[in-house]
């Protein structure tokens, strides 16, 4: 395997934006050095892709990092929902000291956490060791705990604590698997550290333990589960998406729950190789009925509209896992397929969201009537957002969708396809009916204090949804990448 320097951009240019906002605090300038930074993660991240798709790992830090296809597409993945949200939070922090609910100091504090978001992320997907890949997610834990505080009010604290508490159990469960892990792999013939390196166990997964890989499993479905959003661990993301800026809502959404279900999936490979399919499958079918079924009964009552976006992230975990827990290659790539969709098609939908908080001063549904005719441009960008959420044609959640219902039913799972799709039904009808309300009927008296929407805040969510619209119609350069990484998850 070849020493690689593509590996290090992900995680030294977001550290190094996160140092320049601590020292410089947030201006104009700093602001669009983050755009700059996210912007250069991405181009690392496509430039490393060729280089990968035909099975060969790269490493860096004398092995400490890693990156096969699975690693280049979640860097892709991540870095084009650091674009959006960096983008969208220049003219957010604008918008928010204009109206004078953010001090400098805050600002300050949110560029540095931010950006340390996306180091800690990206060393997440790169490391080789299954332990450092733990003390990276712990790390999110920790980060993003202020961010969903940040306005220190009474909810928001509320809503940090509890995400804490239990992402805190959640980490310690995985954590506990970690350890068994390693505990098997030692008398598999491991020393030290290496024991938990990824390649490392899958040389020797005929020699590890059955009984403990299978306590592991399970442990790590329902730890790394809580920080994906499946239920039943689900209850800290909508009291932290509601209370969380916008764009920091679209990066937990569209970067950490994906982040933490690449975990997953990387336990479900080594879970399968010692055990057998049987174990996972049946582990991950019950977390993707579960996260449905809360996501469709909690979203037909739902009078919050930041809080029905996260809703909508437990349901698209529930289907990233229902397609995990089919196994074969095709579902691996609609699974890929539909983390990078769903990232895309969130981002623009909170930050989209937040820009209505901003404008009409209230969360609930009830509150907000007449976009079409008020704000046009916003109404535009978010009921795009949300049909692509839905699963709507072109965008790449239609084609994801159908990949991972063929593959359920070839699986011979057809029980649990028909239960997911009356669910879905519901889902979609609940989301139809609350944006409809939202975009339609009489737009109300303007304020004149509301903030005036630039173009420059729309621009970066049309972008967004354009290059969506695309990839849901041809993968084209991305298309190598997303085989090669479905052939690592995937079953033949």
């Amino acid at each position: 395997m070849d020493t690689d320097l593509l590996l290090y951009p992900p995680l030294v240019l977001p550290a190094a934006a996160a140092l320049v906002y601590a020292v410089f605090g947030w201006r104009t300038w700093t602001a669009w050095s983050g755009v700059g930074t996210a912007a250069g993660q991405l181009a690392a991240a496509i430039a490393l892709g060729p280089q990968i798709v035909h099975g060969t790992a790269r490493t860096a830090a004398g092995g400490l990092l890693r990156a096969d296809a699975l690693t280049g597409f979640m860097l892709i993945v991540i870095s084009a929902v650091a674009l959006i949200a960096t983008w969208a939070s220049v003219h957010h922090i604008a918008t928010e000291q204009d109206i004078g609910r953010m001090s400098s100091g805050d600002a300050r504090r949110y560029g540095t956490l931010i950006h340390a978001f996306l180091a800690a992320v990206g060393a997440a997907v790169l490391a080789d060791n299954l332990g450092l890949m733990w003390v990276a997610l712990e790390a999110t834990t920790v980060i993003t705990a202020f961010l969903v505080g940040h306005r220190r009010d009474r909810a928001s604290l509320e809503a940090a604590w509890k995400y804490v508490v239990l992402c805190s159990v959640g980490i310690a469960m995985a954590f506990l698997g970690t350890v068994c892990v390693y505990a098997t792999a030692l008398h598999a013939g491991g020393h030290g550290a290496d024991a938990l390196d990824w390649t490392f166990l899958l040389g020797h997964a005929n020699r590890l333990d059955p009984q403990v890989i299978r306590l592991a499993a399970g442990l790590a479905v329902l730890g790394f589960g809580t920080k994906a959003g499946l239920a039943p661990m689900h209850a800290w993301l909508p009291d932290a998406h509601s209370q969380a800026p916008a764009p920091v809502s679209a990066l937990m959404s569209g970067v950490l729950l994906s982040v933490a279900f690449t975990a997953i999936l990387r336990y479900k490979v080594l879970t399968d190789a010692v055990l057998g399919p049987g174990y996972m499958r049946a582990l991950l079918v019950a977390a993707a009925l579960a996260s449905l079924a809360v996501a469709a009964l909690l979203l037909i009552s739902q009078r919050d509209y930041k809080r029905m976006l996260a809703y909508s992230s437990i349901e698209h975990m529930g289907l990233a896992a229902l397609g995990a827990a089919a196994g074969t290659r095709l579902a691996a790539a609609a699974v890929l397929l539909h983390v990078l969709g769903h990232g895309l098609a969130k981002a623009v939908a909170f930050t989209s969201a937040g820009q209505i908080l901003q404008r009409t001063r209230t969360s609930r549904i009830a509150g907000v009537r007449g976009l079409a005719t008020s704000k046009p441009a916003l109404a535009g960008v978010f009921g795009l957002a949300v049909a692509a959420l839905a699963g709507l044609p072109p965008f790449p959640l239609f084609a994801s969708e159908l990949g991972i219902a063929r593959s359920t039913a070839a699986a011979g799972l057809g029980w649990v396809l028909a239960a997911a799709l009356v669910l879905l039904l519901v889902i979609f009808a609940a989301l139809a009916r609350h944006t409809t309300a939202m975009l339609l009927g009489p737009a109300p008296g303007t304020d004149p204090a509301t903030p005036v929407l630039t173009r420059g805040a729309v621009t970066p969510l049309a972008l967004a949804l354009i290059a969506a619209a695309i990839l849901g119609t041809a993968l084209g350069p991305l298309q190598p990448l997303l085989r090669a990484a479905a052939t690592i998850v995937g079953a033949p």
